[in-house]
């Protein structure tokens, strides 16, 4: 079992910048590929970005490529999610994933482990 706590999340104006944090309770951390999801109200949770074990494989939405980087640091049991030049549309509960079951990345019946989330609001 693995347990994962986001954090980081808050209210910032469009153009801003967030960190998230998500911090895995795992002495295994190292063998999960971890990803990041997130929901808007009224929608369904859509795939944000991914990284591999090691953090040599990254891959990311479409959505947020070029604005949203992903990593990874297995010393501290802990992904990140640099998230730039934020717009109102990436307004979401944003939650990290663990246990990849090497089916499609971007759906969330690939992943096994879930954090509660995170708020993300961007203002306009």
């Amino acid at each position: 079992q693995v347990q994962l706590v986001e954090s980081g999340g808050g209210l910032v104006q469009a153009g801003g910048s967030l960190r998230l944090s998500c911090a895995a309770s795992t002495r295994t951390f190292n063998k999960y590929a971890m990803g990041w999801f997130r929901q808007a109200p009224g929608k369904e949770r859509e795939f944000v970005a991914a990284i591999s074990q090691s953090g040599g494989g990254i891959f990311y939405s479409d959505s947020v490529k070029g604005r949203f980087t992903i990593s990874r640091d297995n010393a501290k049991n802990t992904v990140y999610l640099q998230m730039n030049t934020l717009k109102p549309e990436d307004t979401a509960v944003y939650s990290c994933a663990a246990g990849y079951r090497g089916q499609y990345m971007g759906s969330p019946d690939s992943w096994d482990y879930w954090g509660q989330g995170t708020q993300v609001t961007v203002s306009s």
